[in-house]
């Protein structure tokens, strides 16, 4: 069985880059700088636990059983993994307004459009 692909160096852990793939069928090989999948960066840990997840079909209670901890507990490993994967990741406020401005100046989007996206943008605020 083929070792599972380290993310990180093991001399200095920064991130490892994939750069070159080969075919054991042809022996082609194919060199450059390749993006790694997101969920190649987690750690195991968190692979696992998004495992669980996917196998209770994210039904907290039955994650709550299979992993033996408490609901705050899968809540916050949920948000972890959210994090990890960079699904979390939302433009701040301020940006996402001065941006909608910036196209009703250049006449990119009508006043509704901007109108609507402002409104959105301060629904999603913390």
């Amino acid at each position: 069985m083929a070792e599972q692909v380290p993310s990180r160096c093991p001399r200095c852990s920064s991130a490892l880059s994939v750069s070159e793939l080969r075919c054991p069928e042809c022996d082609l090989t194919m060199t450059g700088d390749f993006a790694r999948c997101r969920f190649c960066e987690l750690p195991p840990e968190q692979l696992r636990f998004l495992e669980v997840f996917i196998r209770c079909r994210g039904v907290i209670r039955q994650m709550e059983k299979a992993l033996g901890v408490s609901y705050p507990t899968v809540r916050s490993r949920i948000d972890d993994l959210l994090r990890a994967l960079r699904f979390d990741e939302r433009p701040p406020a301020a940006q996402t307004i001065r941006d909608i401005l910036t196209q009703l100046d250049r006449n990119e989007i009508s006043a509704e459009q901007a109108v609507n996206r402002l409104r959105e943008t301060r629904g999603r605020r913390p």
